[in-house]
């Protein structure tokens, strides 16, 4: 099984595979659920759905937690101006932040500093605490893609950032959950990128991480448990609005595509409050 989705279906939502050019009923209501039951076989006689007509919610619509990255791409840690960290950077998100890969981004009528970043973001599908090597490789069920759009002004308030990252309805994560063996494993070299209204913003490779997905799973699981459907977002490459000169800000009226080669994109337009 390669490619699991949540989609919305008559008023609630159901855990989805891809199989031959359909999505099946995994018999659960998302893939959080079905994770925790330890991701069970496609029922043989599972209801199928048309993806042409998907409406695909946040892969995970109420994880446990969100934990992200920051200053994890070499690229941009440099393009910021700082030295390459020794420790990862974490900061919050909760679930009242996600969207579905498709859905609209409305713009805080607060900020005129909204910014894009395209993240490879790890799915976990084994609950795990202070998991080590073959454990934490083990407990990673996944990735996906997450725009974790950030309202800069309020992120840069203060020396901790959670203010800028959990604005509520402004992360799409999604399509679809890939599994590992798709895209030759735990940690893949793939290529992301940005775009906005067509032009390129942000683009490389998961292989200019510094910190990899399994010591993501290994640090974070040694504070706390992960569980499955947890989300682990791995940080942005170089090529965001605030870095640029002069900056560059998402206004309102913009389509917003983050990719990742393998997994999918999410393709957002910015709406004005």
């Amino acid at each position: 099984m390669t490619k699991l989705a949540t989609i919305r279906l008559d008023g609630g939502t159901r855990a989805v595979a891809l199989i031959d050019g359909r999505h099946a009923d995994l018999g659960f209501t998302d893939l959080g659920a079905y994770l925790a039951a330890g991701s069970p076989a496609v029922p043989t006689d599972a209801t199928t759905y048309d993806i042409e007509s998907a409406d695909f919610a946040p892969v995970v619509p109420n994880p446990s937690k969100v934990i992200c990255v920051g200053h994890n791409y070499k690229n941009h840690i440099r393009e910021m101006g700082r030295d390459l960290p020794t420790y990862p950077t974490l900061f919050p998100k909760f679930a009242e932040t996600l969207l579905g890969a498709n859905d609209d981004i409305e713009k805080p009528a607060e900020t005129d500093a909204l910014d894009w970043e395209v993240e490879l973001c790890v799915v976990i599908g084994k609950e795990v605490r202070r998991a080590t090597g073959d454990e934490a490789a083990a407990a990673i069920a996944g990735f996906t893609v997450m725009n974790d759009i950030s309202v800069r002004d309020w992120q840069f308030r203060t020396i901790e950032w959670t203010q800028g990252k959990i604005w509520e309805a402004t992360t799409p994560v999604g399509p679809y959950v890939v599994t590992t063996d798709e895209v030759g494993g735990i940690a893949p070299a793939l290529k992301v990128s940005t775009t906005v209204d067509g032009t390129v913003m942000q683009e490389d490779t998961t292989g200019d991480l510094l910190f990899t997905p399994a010591f993501l799973v290994e640090y974070i699981s040694t504070m706390i448990t992960l569980r499955p459907g947890d989300l682990i977002a791995t940080g942005t490459p170089a090529g965001v609005g605030h870095a640029r000169d002069p900056k560059v800000y998402l206004h309102g009226g913009e389509q917003v595509v983050t990719s990742i080669e393998g997994l999918g994109e999410c393709v957002n337009t910015i709406v004005k409050a």
